[in-house]
């Protein structure tokens, strides 16, 4: 998005309910008998708006899809792994090898490749945006002889950066509605063409991003898709900007797949990969909203908006990693688990959030905001928790970016009765500019800590999310088949937190029906290659078979790979599919 414009879209912003001063920081966990007696209300209850959460509707895995950033990563590791591991980071777009882009004044930064180590070690992909080898916003166009010898010396030097292998794609241009010159070098679509076939010469196998417009245009669109379409150069990953209103983004995308299959286009991966306004991007309550809705239309990934500086994810951290009352939204993003479930609201603009249900641990997660005063959260499907729950309700708040938040504040921890599956949250005094989680969990029987995590929830490149009944958790990862170059290996990256630094066992849950032993390749946080052995099983997508090894993990976050081919591994053998990995 345009910087330079950064003002205007702040004041075009709807803000009537995100504009506030912003809320000294929380001290930390804080349960009061004042503030546990305002939680909860009693079943029927209602008051303000509704938002409601249908547990036994789940619509797809948690991939934390919309945790993602634009220059979210600055270099020297900034910032630190210890504050991306927490929030799962889906994937980034960063700027082109040998960056020319001075965002804000700030001198170039965010090297593709440079900072592309640390991106892998928290599991993240990434995104090169290629008219970042230009220094001004909007891009200062020079000829055409100028922009394909760039073009040419980008993939050179990724081709070149053989220990890379987490580029999810080129972004060819950047919002090319109000960036592109075409007095100077000729209608867009045209120059699409030309630019996409000169990556494409030198680099068959990375997917083509774009046209990665401002905004969401009709009319636009459908000009592009079908020049696109005739020319044979349809991008891989449909992408643009939703940046000023979250409730247009389900019509956007129902819109944009009615013009897809009107032109005979085959379904495109969708990226968001900017959104939210300054006045949105550090107000949690808002950004609440944002997901819900990216989350819904089923994104395959969505990243932050860049607005400020560098080095702090977009404003997630201040300049010394202290989480701000943002981070911990994400936090709650990233400790969801199992699948998405069906949110729905009782009003369009206002109170919305995302929930999601984990079956292995029995644990409902809702995080929700946009609204103030006094709101209800209201749970079907609950059945499979029991009879009696434990309810925590937390809050974090708009403490903008450079106000540290040491800890969300624990508002109420009640327990209550699930009545016909049904339990009904009243939760007082809310604060538009905030946002709120509420868990619901049995009151016994819950595991310490996260023990198994599922494939499809974890980061997956290059291989493919699947569905099967009798899989753990109703997916799995399959079509892990890919090896030989760092464009097309695969593998898996589950992000797991471990309460004490030891040894582990490790189960894996697989389906194997080449008939022979398969191996992938099994290496944690960056350390040394072993290989992990899969006997045949009688078909694929049918589970139940597994195989262990022993992991020696360190307290906390660790990053474990499961590949097909990765980097300083010579590669598996056969094949086979992920269900889960199960730590113990």
């Amino acid at each position: 998005m345009s910087r330079i414009r950064m003002a205007a879209l702040a004041l075009a912003t709807t803000v009537a309910t995100v504009t506030a001063t912003a809320l000294p920081a929380a001290a930390g966990p804080n349960l009061t008998a004042a503030s546990a007696s305002l939680a909860v209300a009693g079943a029927g209850a209602a008051a303000g708006a509704t938002l409601t959460v249908d547990v036994a509707r789940p619509f797809r895995p948690v991939t934390h899809a919309a945790s993602g950033g634009l220059y979210g990563l600055a270099e020297n590791s900034r910032p630190a792994d210890s504050t991306l591991l927490p929030i799962k980071v889906n994937s980034l777009t960063q700027p082109a090898p040998g960056v020319g882009q001075r965002p804000n004044g700030q001198p170039p930064g965010g090297d593709s490749l440079l900072v592309a180590p640390q991106a892998d070690r928290v599991g993240a992909g990434q995104f090169i945006r290629m008219p970042d080898i230009y220094p001004d916003f909007p891009y200062r166009w020079v000829s055409w002889n100028d922009w394909l010898a760039k073009v040419d010396t980008m993939v050179r030097a990724r081709l070149a950066a053989t220990s890379v292998t987490n580029v999810l794609g080129w972004e060819l241009w950047n919002e090319p509605d109000y960036t592109w010159n075409t007095a100077a070098a000729g209608p867009f679509n045209d120059g699409w063409v030309r630019t996409y076939r000169a990556v494409r010469a030198l680099d068959p196998l990375t997917p083509i991003v774009g046209p990665s417009t401002a905004t969401y245009d009709r009319s636009w669109m459908q000009s592009f898709l079908t020049h696109a379409r005739n020319t044979g150069t349809l991008p891989d990953i449909i992408c643009w900007h939703e940046l000023q209103n979250p409730a247009r983004i389900a019509a956007d995308l129902a819109d944009y797949r009615a013009l897809e299959a009107s032109l005979g286009i085959s379904p495109r991966r969708i990226s968001i990969n900017e959104y939210a306004a300054p006045a949105e991007v550090d107000v949690p309550g808002r950004v609440a909203d944002y997901v819900a809705e990216l989350e819904r239309g089923g994104v395959e990934s969505a990243h932050r908006a860049f607005w400020y500086e560098y080095g702090t994810m977009n404003g997630l951290v201040t300049g010394n990693n202290q989480p701000t009352g943002t981070w911990w939204l994400y936090k709650w993003y990233g400790d969801m688990a199992g699948n998405m479930v069906t949110t729905t609201s009782t009003t369009r603009t206002g109170l919305d959030g995302f929930a999601s249900y984990d079956g292995t641990r029995r644990i409902v997660d809702v995080v929700f905001g946009n609204e103030a005063g006094t709101n209800t959260v209201d749970l079907t499907g609950l059945g499979a928790l029991g009879s009696s729950v434990r309810v925590t309700l937390s809050s974090t708040p708009s403490s903008g970016r450079f106000t540290a938040v040491p800890a969300p504040t624990t508002v109420s921890v009640t327990t209550r009765t699930v009545s016909g599956g049904r339990l009904t949250v009243q939760v007082p005094d809310m604060v538009a500019t905030s946002a709120y989680r509420l868990v619901v969990e049995p009151v016994s029987g819950v595991p310490a800590y996260q023990q198994r995590y599922e494939a499809e929830n974890a980061s997956v490149f290059r291989a493919q999310r699947l569905t099967a009944a009798g899989a753990s958790g109703g997916g799995y990862v399959g079509r892990i088949d890919n090896s030989g170059t760092p464009r097309t290996d695969s593998y898996v990256d589950f992000v797991v937190n471990v309460p004490s630094a030891r040894a582990y066992t490790m189960t894996i849950g697989y389906a194997n029906a080449t008939g022979a032993t398969a191996t992938q390749g099994l290496a944690y946080n960056g350390g040394a290659w072993s290989t992990v052995s899969y006997p045949p099983t009688p078909a694929w997508g049918q589970f139940g078979a597994t195989v262990s090894t022993t992991v020696t993990l360190k307290a906390g976050y660790n990053v474990i790979r499961l590949a097909k081919g990765s980097p300083h591994f010579a590669g598996g053998t056969g094949y086979a599919e992920l269900d889960y990995i199960h730590l113990t």
